[in-house]
């Protein structure tokens, strides 16, 4: 996020727009709610009528994977009633004329085509966004799991700085993210074009300093992103993996692509804190602790590192993660030795220059945001206060591109997925605990009422759905949740795996599926 949680809720206007907020992020839903008490605009999109969307002043539901042209739309409003903010672009902003000149085209009429939102509806959203500042947008996992997921977090940062809104209180551009410490991981280095801090590997000053630092040539090549890394397993290219906290049997598109590359590994390690539907079929499962018996820090959405403190000794033969990572790296023939988590916190903060200021002793219990250089800094509440980290913000001009998969004759339906209130993720822990799994015990089909009439589909019937890669059965629930002809399947349940039917193709840039859109059938169970 470049702004923090606590400044959501002193936004005058509040755009959400993928993410099913009061769902999956009811702490930060709680701010938004604060917000409107306060008087704040609240903009809705999302191809589900969400629970926020009956609270907001506008709320709209888009045509699944047309992000960039509601996007477009809005600030094709924004431009010709001369609501943005010229003097902010002019001063901090560069690639400005070739960004306004690509907006000419997306009127509201086209819009409507391509989106299904009315153009007085597009007006409003555009009018409360631009008019009320400062203004906050949020989004999640509904922005990012396109084959266009960068086209479209490109097109969110475009309309916040069209409208002044990066670097100021309560504005700003703020991705929820989908786990708890996703940021933390990220800003160690767990990513393969990055060391800590998103210092590039293909950077010959930054491959030299971490090879003094770590005692250890180290390549300068950008390894495999996780979609690479399965096609890898599949060409034989990848013989081994080693899975740390992630169940991808579950969680990565198209479940028997999935399936085919992990038959052809020579090993395959997991480590985690349950026996996963993928550590099943490890051939080693190393047993890790949970939070509440370990000591470290977390870093979240708003880039606030915190630390957590051991509640109880570790149960049975497991340990830390950390522990584990550090003895088999000394038996591969690579010494790691530490005391404990504050001494890998000191390297982190020599490592790191955004975390350089940061102690155990500073932090106490609330922690502290990055970047923080230096001991005596206090943090940093926002990011970009007075000019971009890059020196000027660039504004890119992108044209709307439809999905990889789109209905046709033979799979007629729209599928989207993503997750309910109860559970989690693949449902590794939530599952577990009888009363979140008394909330929601097995997977289920949102069906617009009109679909189900036209299939003789009623609330509760079984259905088969099908895609171009598996099939799965689902009790149906027939909502006005979903527009006609979307379907709406949840994510967390092995036994109707949501990721059987959802589409490997990929952001290009990013190499992120795209779980949030493709082409189904529907019908009902024999």
């Amino acid at each position: 996020m470049t702004n923090s949680i606590e400044e959501i809720e002193d936004a005058a206007c509040i755009f959400i727009i993928g993410s099913n907020t009061s769902a999956c992020h009811p702490l930060i839903a709680r701010r938004v709610f604060r917000a409107k008490e306060k008087g704040a605009k609240l903009v809705v999109a999302d191809p589900r009528n969400i629970q926020l969307s009956r609270f907001a002043d506008v709320a709209v539901t888009q045509r699944v994977g047309s992000d960039v042209a509601l996007l477009n739309g809005m600030m094709h409003i924004i431009v010709k009633n001369d609501w943005h903010d010229k003097s902010y672009m002019e001063a901090r902003c560069e690639g400005v004329e070739e960004f306004l000149a690509s907006l000419d085209a997306y009127t509201p009429d086209k819009v409507e085509t391509i989106t299904g939102i009315a153009p007085a509806d597009l007006e409003k959203m555009a009018e409360l966004y631009a008019t009320n500042s400062p203004a906050s947008i949020l989004y999640a996992m509904g922005i990012t799991q396109h084959t266009t997921g960068v086209d479209n977090v490109k097109s969110v940062c475009n309309l916040a700085m069209l409208c002044g809104n990066v670097g100021v209180k309560s504005g700003g551009v703020n991705p929820l993210r989908g786990q708890n410490n996703v940021q933390g991981a990220c800003d160690m280095g767990g990513l393969p074009n990055v060391f800590p801090a998103y210092q590039p590997v293909t950077v010959e000053a930054n491959t030299e300093k971490f090879s003094k630092a770590w005692g250890k040539e180290l390549p300068n090549k950008v390894g495999y992103t996780i979609t690479d890394m399965v096609q890898a397993m599949i060409d034989g290219k990848l013989k081994a993996l080693y899975v740390i906290g992630e169940n991808p049997k579950m969680s990565d598109p198209d479940q028997n692509h999935i399936d085919k590359a992990l038959d052809k590994l020579e090993l395959l390690i997991c480590q985690d804190i349950y026996l996963t539907e993928t550590a099943v079929r490890a051939d080693i499962v190393l047993a890790a602790v949970s939070v509440a018996e370990k000591d470290g820090t977390f870093t979240n959405t708003e880039r606030r590192c915190m630390k957590v403190n051991k509640a109880i000794e570790p149960l049975g033969d497991t340990l830390a993660d950390w522990e584990i990572i550090s003895r088999l790296s000394t038996a591969m023939g690579y010494e790691m030795k530490y005391d404990g988590p504050e001494e890998i916190f000191k390297e982190v903060t020599t490592a790191a220059p955004s975390y350089a200021g940061m102690s155990y002793e500073r932090m106490g219990l609330d922690g502290l945001q990055w970047p923080c250089p230096n001991p005596e800094h206090p943090g940093t509440q926002f990011l970009h206060k007075e000019q971009f980290t890059r020196g000027k913000g660039l504004f890119h001009a992108i044209e709307y591109l439809d999905p990889a998969e789109m209905p046709d004759a033979e799979y007629p339906y729209f599928l989207t997925t993503g997750r309910m209130f109860a559970h989690y993720h693949t449902g590794t822990m939530t599952r577990v605990s009888p009363h979140l799994d008394a909330e929601q015990k097995n997977g289920y089909v949102e069906i617009h009422p009109e679909d189900a009439a036209a299939l003789a589909v009623k609330d509760g019937d079984t259905v088969k759905l099908s895609t171009r890669r598996g099939e799965i059965q689902v009790p149906a629930r027939v909502s006005n949740k979903v527009k006609p002809g979307l379907l709406f399947v949840p994510f967390h349940f092995a036994e109707s795996p949501a990721n059987v039917l959802t589409n490997a193709a990929a952001d290009p840039v990013a190499k992120i599926p795209e779980y949030k859109v493709c082409a189904v059938k529907i019908e009902k169970a024999a």
